[in-house]
């Protein structure tokens, strides 16, 4: 893959936390980067009881059922059960990157990287437990499958951004070992790289006894997980990530202070850096930025694209309120024989496209064609944006009191007014 893309191809996932923020809010985001032509779509899970002995169906593996999941809402691959990003009902958001260690990887199937996001965000009322139901749960399925809808299979384990209220959780793995450090204050980014070094907070109660074993350790002096679990030589999609990371650091640097949804946007739409990304084999495929007040009798607004390349998406709010109302617009169809569900995998291919991918794959189609057409809809399309802003500014400062009849429809009615403008 990487010798076809040379081109960073994959995530990056960024939290602020006070005194980073311009408010007192914890801010998550993420670019999902993903095979050019997979389609990612929004879907939101309500809250459920379960009986005892039920099971749940991953991607690949099926496992027991909690007792009781929360609702979530989650941005996801369409072929898939897990998630690359998303949040539930009690500010809790999750968004994953792929790794490659020291660890050799699993090619049998297992639990996804994007099955753990969900599972976490359905299983965890705070960013710790979602993290301690991750760690669980890798400890006893391991990780592994293919990522990509395709018959060559595409491995890797995974590095983890949480977030909640009051705190963030870096989580990285290597096959069913992990470490894990918990953020308080300022900002982080991960990429496609370990990053946790000698700030360990929580770890695999075998995780170092396994680096001496392995001769990748000496025992002596501090320990690093990063330093002893990541490849002596990177592949070149590891380097390119380097470069993705110490940029996304540095725009958290300059806005230091002063962040908000709208910086988390900017630098989800940022080229330069390869943070937004649009090359021939990856793209960025869906984008997320969340905003969750400290004061928790304010509610947290979650913003996704639902559609590629956020420089030409719209970010639109959702809100967990009662009575939600649905948006099949950014449902994918679904296949009574889906070749992701057959097996052998993958050996034939289906339209995933949902209608508001449809119609933006329309419209970028014309901003191609046409520059001063393509400049007019993109206006168009950032207003629209910055009226949901506005209002979901205004329900943050406490300055406009939440009516959940319109917060039921919020984001059907932003992908409806999205919908319009591409016809």
């Amino acid at each position: 893959m990487a010798e076809r893309d040379p081109a960073p191809s994959s995530c990056d996932c960024f939290v602020a936390l006070p005194p980073h923020t311009a408010t007192p809010v914890v801010i998550f985001g993420k670019n999902a980067d993903r095979p050019r032509h997979e389609v990612q779509e929004v879907v939101y899970v309500p809250a459920a009881v379960h009986q005892p002995g039920d099971k749940v169906q991953c991607t690949y593996l099926e496992i027991e059922q909690a007792e009781r999941t929360h609702a979530v809402v989650l941005s996801r691959p369409a072929w898939l059960w897990g998630a690359e990003m998303g949040a539930n009902e009690h500010g809790v958001c999750v968004g994953n990157e792929g790794v490659w260690t020291r660890e050799p990887l699993g090619e049998d199937e297992a639990l996804l990287g994007m099955d753990l996001v969900r599972l976490g965000l359905e299983r965890g009322s705070s960013a710790r437990e979602a993290l301690e139901v991750m760690v669980a749960l890798l400890e006893r399925y391991g990780q592994g499958g293919s990522c990509k809808e395709e018959p060559v299979p595409f491995v890797y384990h995974n590095t983890f951004l949480l977030a909640d209220r009051v705190e963030a959780w870096v989580l990285e793995t290597a096959g069913r070992y992990w470490a894990a450090q918990q953020i308080r204050e300022g900002s982080r980014n991960i990429s496609n790289q370990l990053s946790i070094g000698r700030e360990i907070t929580a770890e695999h109660a075998g995780l170092r006894q396994r680096a001496r074993s392995q001769g990748w350790w000496s025992g002596d002096g501090e320990f690093s997980f990063a330093e002893v679990f990541s490849l002596t030589h990177q592949p070149a999609r590891m380097e390119a990530a380097k470069a993705r990371y110490h940029a996304g650091k540095e725009l958290l640097r300059q806005h230091a202070g002063h962040i908000t949804a709208e910086t988390f946007m900017a630098i989800l739409r940022d080229k330069a850096s390869g943070i937004c990304v649009d090359s021939e084999g990856f793209r960025t495929a869906g984008s997320m930025v969340s905003v969750l007040p400290q004061d928790p009798t304010l509610p947290c607004v979650h913003f996704f694209t639902a559609t590629p390349d956020p420089s030409r998406s719209v970010f639109k709010p959702f809100v967990f309120v009662a009575g939600l109302k649905p948006a099949p617009q950014v449902r994918s169809p679904t296949f009574r024989d889906d070749p992701a569900k057959q097996i052998p995998r993958f050996q034939s291919t289906v339209d995933r496209r949902h209608e508001l991918y449809r119609r933006h794959q329309a419209a970028l189609e014309l901003m191609e064609r046409d520059q001063e057409q393509g400049q007019k809809l993109l206006q168009t399309l950032r207003d629209l944006e910055k009226q949901g802003l506005e209002g979901m500014n205004a329900l943050l400062a406490g300055t406009v009191a939440p009516r959940p009849e319109e917060l039921a429809d919020l984001f059907f009615d932003c992908v409806e007014a999205e919908m319009k403008f591409y016809t």
